[in-house]
């Protein structure tokens, strides 16, 4: 299944009409109609907006697979979303100098080790 088809299937899923869709996702009706006709697939500036509306993650979007199903490979990496509390802790993370970043590191290693009442797990 391409990107495109999982999008028109999960759009109707949802009961969305693709002028919804293209009011929540900003992109112009004419295109996702193209996508539809040509059988074609959104650029890849089009792909956070449209996981947005329609609820769904990035893999899944990209190869069908919702790796919050229980999927039995954990995946490598994350996709995260700049304004949100673990965007803006990547970025100013990655404004750290290399020393810095492995005492940030040390200091989440040892929090994480402590349970809730700040006594280490054991």
């Amino acid at each position: 299944m391409t990107i495109s088809e999982r999008i028109f299937e999960k759009i109707e899923s949802l009961g969305m009409t693709q002028r919804e869709f293209a009011a929540r996702t900003g992109i112009k009706p004419s295109t996702i109609s193209e996508w539809k006709k040509n059988k074609t697939n959104p650029s890849s500036e089009k792909i956070m907006p449209i996981c947005e509306a329609l609820d769904v993650t990035p893999d899944w979007l990209l190869s069908g697979i919702d790796g919050a199903a229980g999927r039995e490979t954990c995946m490598e990496y994350y996709t995260v979303k700049k304004d949100t509390e673990m965007g803006r802790l990547i970025a100013y993370y990655n404004l750290l100098q290399p020393a810095f970043r492995e005492r940030v590191m040390g200091y989440v290693e040892a929090f994480s080790a402590l349970d809730e009442k700040g006594q280490k797990k054991d």
